[in-house]
C-alpha cells in the first residue's frame, strides 16, 4: 500500500480555494480519502487523509502545496499518518441532527455529553452564528453513528435538551 499522509491546510478562504488545492494534489498524482473543508471565519480549513504514489514523501508534498499561489500564507501540514485509514463501523453516518436557535453557551459540549452517554460517535460536527442580516441564528450540525438500540433514546434527549433552551432540533436517519 502506498504510504499515508494527513494534509492540514489553514488559510485565507478564496473562490477556487478548494480546485488549487485539489489540482495540486491531483498533479502530484495523490489520491485523496477522508477528506474535509469549512470556511471558519474569514479563514478556511482544509484536512485530508492522502494516499501518496511512490516517490513522494510528506516533505515533498509540502513543497508542492508551497507553491501554491491560493496558499500563499497558509499554514501548511503534511505529515505521516499513524492511524488506520480505514474507518471502523463507527465513522458511518447514521443519523443528521440540526440544532438551531439562538446562540447558547455550552450548547456543544451539552449534547456531545447526550450523545457520549448514549454511546453514539459524532462524525462530522459544524457549528455557524449566521451574520445578523441573516437573522443571527446559532446553527449546529452533527452527523452521528448511533447504536441501533440507543438511537430513539439519544435523539428524545437532544429534542428535549434543545427544547428547554427554546432551539429547534430536526433529526433525521440515514439510509444505505
Amino acid at each position: 500500500m502506498a504510504s499515508v499522509a494527513l494534509v492540514s491546510i489553514l488559510c485565507l478562504d478564496q473562490v477556487g480555494l478548494v480546485a488549487a488545492i485539489a489540482d495540486c494534489l491531483f498533479a502530484a498524482g495523490v489520491n485523496l480519502r477522508d477528506t474535509s473543508f469549512a470556511v471558519l471565519g474569514r479563514g478556511a480549513e482544509f484536512t485530508s487523509i492522502c494516499e501518496l504514489p511512490a516517490g513522494i514523501d510528506a516533505g515533498r508534498l509540502h513543497e508542492e502545496l508551497a507553491q501554491v499561489r491560493e496558499l500563499e500564507g497558509a499554514q501548511i501540514r503534511v505529515v505521516p499518518y499513524g492511524f488506520d485509514p480505514l474507518p471502523g463501523p463507527m465513522g458511518q453516518i447514521t443519523h443528521r441532527i440540526e440544532v438551531s436557535g439562538g446562540d447558547q453557551l455550552g450548547l456543544i459540549a451539552r449534547l456531545a455529553e447526550i450523545f457520549a452517554q448514549n454511546g453514539a460517535n459524532i462524525v462530522r460536527l459544524d457549528a455557524q452564528k449566521l451574520p445578523e442580516s441573516e437573522g443571527g441564528r446559532y446553527v449546529t450540525r452533527f452527523s452521528v453513528w448511533l447504536p441501533g438500540d440507543r438511537a430513539r433514546l439519544c435523539i428524545a434527549a437532544v429534542e428535549n435538551t434543545a427544547g428547554s433552551l427554546g432551539l429547534m432540533s430536526r433529526a433525521e436517519e440515514v439510509g444505505d
